[in-house]
């Protein structure tokens, strides 16, 4: 089997994930990027496209092999990799989908448009004023954003002026979303379809860093509340196929949604997602691109935890633990990820991109996890002078 992985530049999911798993199922894996020096290194071929052009994709494919799957897990070409896997008639997501999930004012319009939940939100494109009708507190956010970046919480008209000028000084051609903030507990729903059904994975419950910023500081794993609501705006949204991460709040009215990533769940809980379901995620997720049936689950025993390491400061790290893993026999597994090194500069930014390091860890119950992260942490400090 021909598989072809579109990517940009590689992540864990990707190298760790991704592409031993593909080789699991017995596939030749072609990887095709804008980026292929930073590919070299991964066992596999590689052939440079403009991925960010399904027009580029389909004629590069078009021209080598034939292909079984095209795949990508990035936030950025999921709409260009479902174009290109459809010219070739491969089972894929909806474009239509990937459209409305990558864009986040089409969100609110698709849901409200399907009756499934009103959330009072402006467009504001690079030449509008800073001005929405929307309720204070509110969001800033670009339309199009990841990583928490540029993401800020406004409570007036004078704050919502500031954030705009700000944000626009560094992203000046692209549009923003300015929404009604929503308060409560926030949840991720983890589900992967097959095109027929949706199958609920599970969920966690996220942990924020202080406001006005949304930086993602800890992931613990919770059955998902809400869940048929998840599930009608999934529907909303023909999301249907394929891995979906979304982020969604337990307002007082009910479930809102925040985002959905049209992708497996990132930062290193796509791991632990694995390690708590004992399953091959991965694998599971190519094989529906595959055209393989669905496996059976068990239910997930025990509790299990992401704890991003955020810096506090900037500066230049000074001391910093290294990869840990599992020690057989512990009853509460660990492993540590570090994101950056010794001597490293660190210029916080208040978004996901200040992780030093991410801590996950699985045991019985969160009790005795809770207990082996703070220890572990206490004899692993990140320390940045």
């Amino acid at each position: 089997m021909r598989l072809y992985l579109t990517a940009l530049k590689p992540t864990d999911s990707v190298t760790d994930g991704f592409l031993p798993a593909a080789r699991a199922l017995g596939c030749e894996v072609t990887i095709l990027t804008d980026r292929p020096e930073q590919y070299r290194d991964h066992g596999a071929e590689v052939l440079r496209c403009d991925v960010r052009d399904a027009r580029a994709v389909i004629d590069t494919v078009a021209h080598h092999r034939v292909p079984d799957a095209i795949f990508s897990n990035s936030d950025h070409i999921q709409a260009e990799t479902a174009l290109a896997a459809a010219y070739f008639g491969l089972p894929g997501k909806d474009w239509r989908a990937c459209v409305d999930t990558k864009n986040k004012a089409l969100t609110r319009r698709r849901l409200a448009a399907a009756g499934v939940e009103t959330v009072r939100a402006a467009r504001l494109a690079p030449a509008d004023p800073p001005a929405a009708d929307v309720p204070f507190p509110a969001v800033v956010k670009p339309r199009e954003g990841v990583a928490s970046e540029d993401v800020v919480l406004v409570h007036d008209a004078d704050e919502l002026a500031a954030a705009v000028l700000s944000i626009r000084g560094r992203r000046p051609a692209e549009t923003l979303v300015v929404e009604e903030y929503l308060d409560g507990p926030l949840h991720t729903m983890e589900t992967l379809g097959d095109g027929e059904r949706i199958r609920v994975l599970g969920g966690f419950r996220t942990t924020l860093g202080p406001l006005p910023y949304f930086v993602e500081e800890r992931l613990d794993w919770e059955p998902p509340p809400g869940r048929d609501h998840v599930l009608r705006a999934l529907e909303a949204l023909r999301v249907g196929f394929g891995a979906c991460h979304t982020e969604y709040v337990m307002t007082p009215a009910g479930p809102r949604i925040v985002e959905v990533n049209y992708r497996v769940i990132g930062d290193h809980c796509d791991f632990l997602l694995a390690s708590l379901l004992q399953a091959p995620l991965f694998e599971l997720v190519l094989g529906t691109h595959l055209g393989m049936g669905p496996a059976d689950l068990a239910p997930v025993r025990g509790h299990g935890t992401a704890l991003s390491l955020v810096a506090d400061r900037s500066g230049t790290v000074v001391e910093a633990p290294g990869t840990v893993l599992p020690t057989a026999g512990d009853p509460v597994r660990i492993w540590h990820r570090p994101l950056r090194a010794v001597g490293d500069r660190i210029d916080r930014s208040n978004t996901n991109r200040d992780y030093l390091g991410i801590v996950r860890a699985t045991g019985p119950d969160r009790a005795g996890v809770d207990a082996a992260v703070a220890a572990f942490r206490a004899e692993n400090p990140w320390v940045i002078a």
